[in-house]
């Protein structure tokens, strides 16, 4: 229901590239997250008698909550290249990148899952090449944290050095 207010949103109000940021993918990795426990519980249909019941409706609402983060993630990268090569956001590290590197493996996690929990061996293809995907995404992020400290430091370091050799200045 979110992600339907999201798509309404970026539709139908005016969307500022500055207001577009890193949680947006968060509601990628919540259907993701479902995916993967509906994947498990279809696993595990031969341990819980009642799960057998459920099975047709967890099958399809499994389904349909992977084609929705499945559809979303195409959807993200195009808005990203709009905002930072279209619009040139600068693109700097922000905490908030965390929480795209995650919902990438979850949705790779969940793909693998529900393929075995459908046998729909095709999809395996999707998670071969989403690894990278979030390895990258994790790799970029992890790589951007280290710049962010390392610049944090030199600066407060040229403070210091600043400070000091003012003082030995003034005296």
């Amino acid at each position: 229901m979110i992600i339907t207010l999201i798509f309404y949103r970026f539709t139908f109000v005016e969307l500022k590239f500055a207001a577009l940021t890193p949680p947006y993918w968060i509601n990628m990795g919540a259907v993701a997250i479902t995916t993967l426990a509906g994947s498990t519980l279809m696993l595990h249909v031969d341990n819980w008698s009642f799960l057998s019941e459920l099975l047709p409706f967890l099958k399809g609402f499994t389904l349909f909550f992977w084609i929705t983060g499945t559809w979303w993630i195409p959807l993200l990268f195009i808005l990203m290249i709009w905002r930072h090569l279209y619009h040139h956001y600068p693109l700097k590290y922000d905490p908030q990148f965390w929480g795209m590197a995650f919902p990438l493996a979850m949705y790779t996690t969940s793909t693998y899952q529900l393929s075995k929990a459908l046998s729909l061996p095709f999809l395996q293809v999707i998670p071969r090449f989403m690894v990278y995907v979030a390895m990258t995404a994790w790799l970029m992020v992890f790589l951007g944290l280290i710049h962010h400290l390392y610049a944090s430091f030199r600066q407060q370091r040229g403070e210091e050095s600043s400070s000091l050799w003012q003082r030995t200045r003034k005296r």
